[in-house]
């Protein structure tokens, strides 16, 4: 089976987001990650070669540092990897990074596609279907198991209060949801072989694509962080008192009561 598993590198959840002088955010000291959702295909990609056999191949896209996202997943237990790094991508839209990323598999054998449901720093949900629109095949959203017999596929997903399931034909696309699996930590061994993994980096001219080919359909105006938190108070006098105090303050301040 050959399987794709698309990532994206984000902000690590504990990073301190700063905005620079063009009011963009400042990657300069923030430690990066593989998007979480992004682990549960991964991982999935790697069970399901234990299972059937073949190869899972990392395709992702992004600044020199988005190879070391792919070393990552490799030392999980993929076997090869594929980078798109282009200035271009500084300004690309999900639309234009679906197209890319269409672009670049399209050279690939595949039978599944894996990516996470949503990338915790843009929270755009985008990628997955439209991969599966530029690649004509069908895609299955928010996956919490899939069960693969030749070329069909069950799919549990979840919805609005509770679960779907849902049989398409492979070739298809999925995004994983949080209760896919367990995503596994690279072992020493892993890291080791990592190293010598294959990882092929590409331009978008080497996909057959052009700027004038993947004009934004949408821009981001500006960024703007949220307001900061105000300190907790301590309110003084025993028990009475500060219940009394508090109620208070929940009514008046607080408005909640």
């Amino acid at each position: 089976m050959n399987i794709i598993v698309c990532i994206k590198q984000t902000f690590d959840t504990e990073a301190k987001i700063v905005l620079d002088g063009n009011g963009k955010i400042d990657p300069n000291g923030v430690n990066l990650i593989i998007n979480p959702y992004d682990e549960y295909a991964i991982e999935e990609g790697i069970r399901l070669k234990e299972k059937f056999g073949g190869e899972v191949t990392i395709v992702t896209m992004g600044g020199p540092r988005a190879q070391e996202a792919v070393r990552t997943a490799l030392a999980m237990g993929a076997d090869k990897g594929v980078v798109v790094t282009d200035p271009i991508l500084d300004s690309s839209d999900e639309w234009a990074n679906a197209e890319i990323l269409a672009k670049a598999i399209a050279q690939l054998p595949y039978d599944i596609i894996i990516s996470g449901r949503i990338a915790i720093d843009d929270g755009a949900s985008q990628l997955g279907v439209r991969l599966a629109e530029a690649l004509n095949v069908p895609s299955v959203s928010s996956v919490l198991k899939l069960d693969v017999a030749g070329t069909q596929v069950t799919a549990t997903r979840e919805i609005d209060g509770g679960t779907e399931t849902i049989e398409v034909a492979l070739p298809a696309v999925f995004t994983a949801q949080k209760g896919l699996n367990e995503p596994r930590y690279p072992s020493v061994a892993g890291i080791m072989k990592a190293k010598k993994k294959p990882l092929k980096s590409m331009a978008v001219a080497d996909l057959g694509l052009a700027a004038g080919d993947l004009a934004s359909k949408m821009t981001v105006q500006k960024y703007t962080l949220p307001t900061a938190r105000k300190a907790g108070q301590k309110i003084p006098g025993d028990a009475a008192q500060a219940a009394k105090e508090l109620a208070r303050l929940l009514h008046e301040e607080a408005k909640v009561l």
